[in-house]
């Protein structure tokens, strides 16, 4: 297994919503490292990277939202080594802003190299409201997007399908144009998990719109009975998340980072190396009629946890994405 990227993360900075779906599992509490301990290790740890391993992608980012008090200065370090967030702002969970505030938000993230916001809407106002736990998220939202564009910054949006709001993405795609969209089958990580009885299924596939259906790419949402019959390849590289909290980050300052990324893959292969290959587990839990969508990864993990359950293991489980883990692929 090639490990490819890391990720080094601090959850220090709260969210302003509580939404169903939620990678992090946010309830109110910050569990990240200080920022400025956490930026210096950043620092020193993109500077290793260049030197000693520069075939690895190396990024850091904040979270659980991107409402930091020092945003400007915070744009400008990410960019400073190279990370992704200094271009792509998540604009989920941040804190609702007054028109004017928008306007000069907007601006600020310009002079600051921003050029591409994403926004993640869950379906047409009232229940995306209700989904993300904070009532006029939607139209703050839409007047966000609508300041980035006037603002010449690009934007997209995401959607997170599901068997509730199915019958909600024409309405909204009429909302939303002209725009970069994208429908896509939420995962089981976080509150993921709680989605599980509303997953998509084939049934509602076939009720959407065809402009709808043109915007869930199938090649990588399919039905467990699809990808049963046509099984995905096996992963073979990793990327590394590296997450620090107040109780680990002494030990990355005074760590060598070689150490640190050796130890990250050690629990990825104690994790993995014990459970069968996709393939078989597909035959042993796999439902030919499966009509719930999967990506490949989620429907893969769904597996993986059910044998780990039923053979009595419960490794360090390195899909939780608020801890140190990997994501292979």
């Amino acid at each position: 297994m090639k490990t490819t990227s890391i990720l080094l993360q601090t959850l220090c900075v709260p969210c302003t919503c509580h939404c169903r779906y939620c990678l992090l599992s946010w309830d109110g509490l910050t569990t990240g490292a200080d920022w400025e301990r956490s930026r210096r290790c950043a620092a020193a740890f993109a500077a290793w990277i260049r030197e000693h391993r520069p075939e690895l992608r190396f990024h850091f980012a904040f979270g659980y939202s991107m409402e930091h008090p020092g945003l400007p200065r915070a744009l400008d370090f990410l960019r400073e080594i190279g990370s992704v967030g200094a271009e792509y702002l998540q604009c989920d969970g941040l804190r609702i802003r007054t028109p004017d505030e928008t306007a000069a938000f907007v601006l600020m993230l310009r002079e600051h190299s921003v050029r591409h916001l994403n926004f993640t809407f869950y379906g047409t106002e009232t229940y995306h409201d209700r989904f993300a736990g904070r009532k006029g998220d939607f139209r703050w939202l839409l007047a966000l997007r609508d300041a980035a564009r006037k603002a010449g910054l690009e934007t997209s949006v995401g959607i997170p399908l599901n068997r509730e709001n199915a019958g909600q993405i024409d309405k909204l795609l009429n909302v939303l144009e002209p725009e970069n969209v994208r429908l896509f089958i939420p995962h089981a990580e976080g509150r993921g998990a709680q989605l599980e009885p509303i997953r998509l299924r084939m049934e509602d596939y076939t009720r959407l719109s065809e402009p709808a259906k043109a915007l869930l790419n199938r090649r990588v949402y399919r039905t467990e009975a699809e990808w049963i019959a046509d099984p995905p390849p096996a992963p073979t590289e990793r990327s590394l998340l590296l997450s620090l909290t107040p109780e680990n980050i002494t030990e990355f300052e005074q760590s060598d980072f070689s150490e640190i990324i050796a130890r990250a893959e050690a629990l990825d292969e104690a994790y993995y190396t014990p459970i069968p290959p996709l393939k078989e587990l597909l035959r042993l839990y796999g439902d030919p009629d499966g009509e719930a969508f999967f990506g490949a990864r989620d429907l893969a993990a769904r597996y993986q946890k059910r044998w780990l359950r039923e053979h009595n293991l419960q490794p360090y489980d390195v899909t939780d994405e608020r801890q140190t883990g990997s994501r292979r692929f």
